[in-house]
């Protein structure tokens, strides 16, 4: 009878452990060998030591352009004492690889060479036995070993085997990855209307990515509805074909979630339910002697069971270990919390800010895959941690390389499109990134009094004078040397859905009780400019429906209007644009980048002073409509 272990909240380290072993005792982790041509086998992992089948070079060859000779017939020469040869007699002309004949034993260099005529070379330097003579074997010899077993095949590896007259080899057969998406929900990619309910379905896509990256060859499945019966029967036709079996979603308890049920039928069920966050409803089982896992259906659950599980596994059944993360050193720039019981995996993107690398948390919803996107390491909040404080140092994995992280500009404030506009140009014509967090005008300043970002993107206005920005800037940043840049100036106003079906024209509709209002949140330039609006009109926010109902970014609340959770908001002409809502302009805004000049590098702020000026950032800015751009990098204000 089928073993099985059920476990609702086991830590990671000891589910692992249960899970290898198990597999280990059980799973044929035999390594099946193809044989494949040379030129093919770039990443592939060899399967036995490679041979050399013939010597490199295979003869006596020149290592330069010039003169084979006998080394004893140049004895003496010298700048004083000219020795002259003669063609055929004491040399011939080689070039680099030709053949050196075997009554010469040297090569001299074309350069020292001083032809007096056709047929005489003058020398002033004696030549030395086998100078400039590559001798047979000298790169490689017949027989020996160039690659080990189980070695990954390199753009090098190729170029030597060839070289040694090796044309095809044995390698690894790629591990078999049935990959089956599943939900009724679900829906191709590419479908431009989809019903309220219906999901995309990426993950096997991304699921496949991965699984191509560690070496594997995924077998993406048609999808399977929430049906126990189908589910039942795609996994035991997909079992001959595969050496592991990946299940997307259904990994839960909720009433369509079969596959834990499916697998412990149909096989062996080893685990379900493991101590992290994301994904806690991993599920590990055994069917005909294969590994088979449920994997949760949100996208970062998902990568991060398929990693944690799948990963080690494609590379087991490869007969190699997976290579070691690269770690690095960061400072947390915000304080986190974390759940207590469970190894909690936080994905951050990293920016190196003046001597330290700080470590910016992204959205931690389950589903959040702009998340991924945006992603430089992951950052591991262990169990009975309650989490960091800011400026806590801490250890994070590498997800992308360090020179990219090296080259980052980070951006935390106000956000506004034409940032995104200005990262494009910064990384099509500069290599660097610009990486933003969205945290409000004030939150930006914040950030810049604590030395965790290079610039901030503004809009504060002073309701007092009427001006943007440095009000702000001399009060809560004195002492720090700063730069204020214009960006754009703007037009801020209603955003309602196409026709504007309830009939708003000005900020005094927004009291009438049937019109919901989504809000930006407290500190943000768009919620001051707001309250300053509403004061000047004197109504009450309590009047307001939804006045309390708070997003982050002009894109969220034209997202919110979209999506028919609200019927108007304040923002942006672009944000509107982008979601096809209509506009009813209210104020135009100065926005800016104020930028910290200690920490920016004068070549990076060049760089940036360039890519605000440049044609292609200009003209995507204004494609959009909405902005002004006649002050557009120009310096608005200095500090001392």
């Amino acid at each position: 009878m089928a073993r099985k272990v059920y476990i609702e909240n086991m830590p990671l380290d000891q589910a692992l452990d249960l899970v290898m072993n198990r597999l280990q005792s059980v799973v044929e982790f035999r390594i099946e060998e193809e044989e494949i041509e040379v030129q093919q086998s770039l990443g592939r992992i060899t399967a036995e030591p490679i041979r050399a089948r013939k010597s490199s070079p295979h003869y006596p060859a020149s290592a330069m352009d010039g003169i084979a000779v006998r080394a004893r017939d140049t004895l003496g020469a010298s700048e004083t004492t000219p020795v002259l040869l003669y063609r055929d007699q004491h040399f011939v002309e080689v070039d680099t690889g030709d053949p050196v004949p075997g009554e010469y034993d040297a090569v001299i260099m074309i350069e020292d060479v001083n032809y007096k005529d056709e047929n005489t070379a003058e020398i002033i330097a004696p030549a030395v036995p086998w100078q400039h003579v590559r001798s047979v074997g000298e790169d490689l010899i017949a027989s020996q070993i160039i690659i080990p077993a189980f070695f990954p095949v390199g753009p090098f590896e190729i170029g030597s085997l060839l070289t040694a007259g090796v044309t095809r080899i044995k390698v690894v057969k790629k591990p078999r990855v049935a990959i089956i998406p599943t939900g009724t929900e679900i829906v191709e990619p590419g479908q431009e209307k989809m019903r309220p309910g219906e999901v995309t379905e990426s993950n096997s896509r991304m699921l496949s990515g991965l699984c191509e990256v560690w070496g594997g060859l995924p077998i993406r499945q048609p999808p399977v509805p929430d049906d126990r019966e189908v589910l039942k029967e795609a996994i035991i036709k997909a079992a001959p074909e595969a050496d592991m079996i990946v299940i997307c979603s259904g990994s839960s308890a909720g009433r369509e979630d079969y596959t834990a049920e499916v697998i412990e039928e149909t096989g062996e069920l080893i685990l379900h339910g493991l101590a992290i966050k994301p994904g806690k409803p991993a599920i590990v089982g055994l069917i005909d002697r294969k590994p088979v896992l449920g994997i949760p259906g949100y996208p970062v659950s998902a990568a991060l069971v398929f990693e944690l599980i799948g990963r080690p596994l494609i590379y087991a059944l490869q007969g190699i270990t997976p290579p070691e993360p690269q770690i690095l050193e960061a400072r947390v720039a915000r304080k986190l919390a974390s759940s207590m019981g469970v190894d909690e995996f936080i994905h951050v993107t990293l920016a190196r800010v003046g001597s330290d690398y700080m470590a910016f948390p992204r959205a931690r919803g389950a589903g959040a895959t702009s998340s991924l996107v945006k992603t430089d390491g992951i950052l591991v909040v262990p169990r009975g941690l309650e989490g960091h404080q800011p400026g806590d140092r801490v250890h994070i994995r590498l997800t992308r390389p360090l020179e990219v992280v090296d080259r980052t500009i980070m951006a935390i404030g106000s956000h506004d499109l034409a940032l995104d506009y200005l990262g494009n140009v910064l990384w099509k014509k500069h290599r660097l990134r610009l990486a933003s967090t969205n945290v409000g005008s004030m939150g930006g300043i914040m950030a810049l009094r604590r030395g965790e970002t290079h610039l901030a993107g503004i809009h504060l206005l002073d309701t007092a004078t009427g001006e943007y920005n440095i009000s702000y800037l001399e009060r809560y940043l004195k002492g720090e040397k700063l730069v204020l840049i214009n960006l754009v100036t703007r037009e801020q106003g209603l955003m309602v859905k196409a026709g504007n079906p309830l009939g708003i024209k000005s900020l005094a509709d927004l009291t009438r009780p049937e019109i919901r209002f989504v809000n930006r949140q407290k500190g943000a330039g768009t919620r001051i400019l707001l309250d300053y609006l509403l004061k000047n009109m004197e109504i009450d926010p309590a009047q307001i429906n939804g006045y309390g109902r708070e997003e982050f970014s002009h894109l969220a609340v034209a997202a919110a209007v979209s999506n028919d959770t609200a019927d108007v908001s304040l923002g942006i002409y672009a944000s509107a644009q982008a979601l096809g809502l209509d506009f009813i302009p209210v104020e135009s805004e100065r926005y800016d980048l104020c930028i910290a000049e200690d920490l920016v590098e004068t070549s990076v702020l060049e760089a940036l002073y360039q890519a605000i000026a440049d044609p292609e950032f200009v003209s995507a800015t204004l494609s959009y409509g909405g902005y002004n751009l006649d002050m557009s990098g120009q310096v608005v204000w200095r500090s001392g």
